[in-house]
């Protein structure tokens, strides 16, 4: 490539007074997080070309405008801080996206007076937003400026003239609205990150005036993109299906539900820390993880670590920097292949972060003004997480933790020192601390921790999410007064309630360990009793299943009781890979979990891909609303050559008699058809002569409505609750606003299901319910009421659902099902259903 090429000179967009980035009333271009440039307070109301180029985006609210020069460089003309609240009031637009404009060209025209009045500040930022390929140098500034003078020069970086030649001039661009519920943090900002790093092309992601390089994931989370957001997607060369690929990529992220929701206050109850009197020993938070627990204080004190600002050469500081971050990352990695569930999420973020494209240019430009790599990580680490915390999304700063983790843990790997640890915990254990990092908990002795209280954190942290995972009770946000505790004090943590008691007296400690040893005691009782065959108290046969996705799951749902598997989640090899899974592959996965059944029924359910779950190797078509789109066997039914591949795997399983086939979102007796003459093929090439038991879902009003024509196509059904309840009661399951009233004991649902179990009943087929309802205590007599008798659940809870079974009478499920579907509201049943059950034990009251 030409030196013209390598070199471009970019020129005054305004007339006005250049200053430094440090300068402008934005954490966000003076830490230089969008990237490196100048910035310009103006005097004149037209901004101007800086260069030739192409237009690449217009904000909507037209107060900022991207541009990519020949050479590759993109530039963003950023006209005042904030300017984005005035919704375009003030500003006219001269271009548009895609036009091809000459230096000095006028882009925009605004009004002064209205941006004085109306804006945070009228200093306007040029930056060059791609600093992966291209730095900034010899740069004017502290001088007054006129349209058309020579501000800095932008120099290609090695490596990306090779990829500025070879690029196409065509651009793709896509536009969407955001539906994540808390908006692009740091899991979906992982995500995207991970998918952009594996695309030849570079891909920048525009919101709220902004462009993010999307292979950041920090980048991403600085933008600040929040729930009904709409984003604009670009690319060039042949980016128009990646694009597409990364819609639904975004589309389909699932926020994961917790294991502990926040407690529901009122106005009176703020949920923030509750002063109490010094002579008071309870304090009260907000819960993280549910659960009890009854222990002795362990205090973890984090101390600060120390680091020294000037550098001992850049090289030395570079050499140093680069060795602790692979120090790190095998550390990480090796994590990673013994983790699973949240923990293995939280590792995987940290992986995301340690490579993160900001956080380390960042580092690196500070290590080039003769810094120590220590300093350098430490201040990139701490801008980015102030900027995060200035967001104001709580979402946003909880993910700051994951950020000062991995600062600490780099930092500790460049002083020499092994990796943080908590020190050996005594048996019932509850740590105290003012917070606690993902990776510390992560390390712990989980069967000698009884409980976590923290001062600060929040309900919906990673640490949170681990906390529930590995069942310990914890509460966060209990105030600096919880640091006080000292060590060894006994300590009754109650996260139903949110409080936690210091020191009680002896009393109120005998209290707690009695109801915490007959919580004990009754789960022991339960676990003993849960592999005898489930049955009511008057006899009657009621099957427990397993809800399973993994072989772990399956070990965990025999050793717990399960007599089977009602549903096997095959969407685990599908996710987060660039190619559908072989036959071979899938093959072994099904064999594995017929193995750890020991020859237990095995339902497994075929792919059950769109709506919330896409996957990036298979882009589905634009839909409106995914969730009434190619959903289930349509978009099995639409892609036959994976039902096929999957069909095959099944039935190469051993026992074939052990595994049956579960169809997801039937609402047509006819998808049903096609897939039984595909199976029907594939057990002729198979050698196959037994019949191969085929089951549909019924997760729709309308598949409920015609239950018993679909009965007649099948050898069972199956009732999957969730989305039953959704679309009967026209409700989002994934909607904050809505979680609270999307109730699977609402009257309309329960009545569909009465419904499915008496048409299934003309063909004496067999209803089954594998929803979330079949794991609710309270919702299991009425479904037994109703006619269901195979139930299917979080595997850890079959000891518990038999312990009910075994103590309940079909008579009376049909009275209490009868008097449930003649009900109102959920909130009506749910009141029947508890006073129907002893508080004690939770049995069915006599009639």
């Amino acid at each position: 490539m030409s030196g013209s090429a390598t070199l471009l000179k970019l020129h005054s967009p305004l007339r006005g007074w250049c200053a430094s980035l440090e300068e402008t009333p934005d954490e966000v271009f003076a830490q230089r997080f969008l990237g490196d440039g100048v910035a310009i307070d103006p005097t004149g109301d037209t901004l101007h070309a800086p260069c030739d180029g192409e237009i690449v985006s217009v904000a909507a609210s037209k107060h900022a405008v991207a541009l990519r020069a020949d050479n590759g460089a993109e530039i963003l003309l950023h006209v005042g801080i904030d300017t984005v609240a005035l919704g375009g009031n003030g500003f006219e637009a001269l271009v548009q996206p895609g036009a091809r404009v000459s230096r000095g060209q006028p882009l925009l025209k605004f009004d002064l007076d209205v941006l004085a009045r109306g804006a945070k500040s009228l200093i306007t930022p040029m930056l060059v937003t791609n600093g992966d390929r291209f730095s900034v140098a010899n740069a004017c500034v502290a001088l007054a400026v006129d349209v058309g003078d020579a501000l800095f020069e932008v120099i290609a970086t090695a490596g990306s003239v090779a990829a500025v030649s070879g690029e196409t001039s065509q651009e793709h661009t896509l536009s969407f609205v955001v539906p994540l519920e808390h908006g692009i943090h740091a899991r979906p900002a992982a995500l995207i990150a991970n998918f952009a790093k594996t695309q030849p092309q570079e891909i920048a992601i525009s919101a709220h005036g902004r462009s993010a390089n999307a292979r950041s994931a920090v980048s991403l989370m600085v933008l600040g993109v929040k729930h009904g957001d709409e984003i604009t997607l670009t690319a060039r060369g042949a980016g128009a299906a990646v694009l597409d690929q990364l819609k639904q990529l975004v589309l389909g992220i699932k926020e994961a539900p917790h294991a502990a929701a926040p407690i529901k206050t009122t106005a009176e109850e703020p949920p923030a820390v509750v002063s109490t009197p010094a002579s008071s020993n309870k304090l009260r938070g907000v819960i993280a993880s549910r659960g009890l627990a009854v222990g002795r204080a362990v205090t973890l004190r984090a101390a600060e670590i120390a680091v020294v600002e000037a550098g001992k050469g850049i090289a030395h500081e570079s050499a140093e920097f680069e060795r602790a971050r692979d120090e790190v990352r095998a550390r990480l990695t090796q994590l990673a292949q013994h983790s699973q569930g949240p923990a293995k999420d939280v590792i995987t973020a940290h992986l995301e972060f340690i490579d993160d494209w900001e956080l380390v240019a960042s580092a690196r430009r500070t290590i080039s003004r003769a810094k120590s790599a220590a300093f350098a990580w430490r201040r990139a680490v701490r801008d980015s997480a102030d900027t995060l915390r200035a967001l104001g999304e709580p979402r946003m700063s909880e993910r700051v933790d994951d950020l000062i983790d991995l600062e600490s843990q780099v930092l500790l790997a460049l002083s020499g020192e092994a990796p943080a640890t908590i020190p050996q915990l005594p048996d019932r254990a509850i740590l105290v601390a003012e917070d606690l990092k993902p990776s510390q908990l992560v390390s712990l002795d989980a069967t000698r921790l009884a409980g976590i209280c923290l001062a600060g954190g929040g309900p919906t942290s990673h640490v949170a999410i681990l906390a529930a995972a590995m069942g310990v009770p914890a509460l966060v946000a209990l105030g600096q007064s919880v640091l006080s505790v000292a060590d060894d004090a006994w300590l009754v943590l109650d996260a139903e309630q949110g409080t936690l008691t210091i020191s009680p007296d002896q009393v109120a400690l005998a209290a707690a360990e009695q109801t915490l040893t007959q919580r004990k005691q009754r789960q022991q009782s339960e676990r003993a009793a849960a592999h005898v065959d489930c049955r009511t108290a008057d006899g009657e046969r009621i099957e427990v299943f397993a809800n399973l996705g993994s072989i772990a799951e399956a070990q965990v749902a025999v050793a717990h009781g399960a007599e089977g598997c009602g549903l096997l989640r095959t969407e685990f090899l599908f996710l987060e890979r660039d190619a559908p899974p072989s036959e071979d592959e899938q093959l072994q996965q099904y064999q594995g979990i017929a193995h750890a059944l020991e020859k237990r029924p095995l339902v497994i359910r075929t792919l059950d891909i769109g709506g919330d779950k896409p996957i990036p190797y298979l882009p589905l078509p634009p839909e409106e609303n995914p969730a009434l789109g190619l959903r289930g066997v349509r978009t099995s039914l639409w892609r036959p050559d994976l039902l096929r591949v999957q069909l095959r795997a099944i039935l190469r399983v051993q026992p074939v008699e052990q595994c049956r086939v579960l169809l997801p979102m039937i609402t047509d007796p006819a998808e049903i058809r096609a897939v039984r003459r595909m199976l029907d093929e594939v057990r002729r090439e198979l050698g196959i002569a037994s019949a191969v038991q085929v089951g549909a879902m019924i997760e729709t009003p309308a598949s409920a409505v015609i239950a018993a024509r679909i009965a007649r196509e099948v050898d069972f059904l199956s009732i999957g609750t969730n989305d039953l309840t959704q679309y009967t009661l026209a409700m989002d399951r994934g909607h904050a606003e809505l979680a609270h009233r999307i109730d699977g004991l609402h009257p309309a649902v329960l009545n569909l299901i009465a419904m499915t179990v008496d048409a299934a009943n003309e063909h004496d087929k067999l209803v089954a319910v594998c929803g979330g309802l079949a794991s609710e205590p309270a919702a299991v007599p009425i479904l037994i009421g109703l006619g269901v008798r195979e139930l299917s659940v979080v595997p850890t809870l079959v000891p518990q659902l038999k312990s009910l079974i075994r103590t309940v009478t079909v008579d009376a499920c049909r009275s209490l099902a009868q008097r449930a579907l003649g009900m109102d509201t959920a909130e009506a049943v749910r009141a029947l259903a508890n006073e129907a059950m002893t508080p004690a034990r939770g049995v069915l009251a006599a009639e």
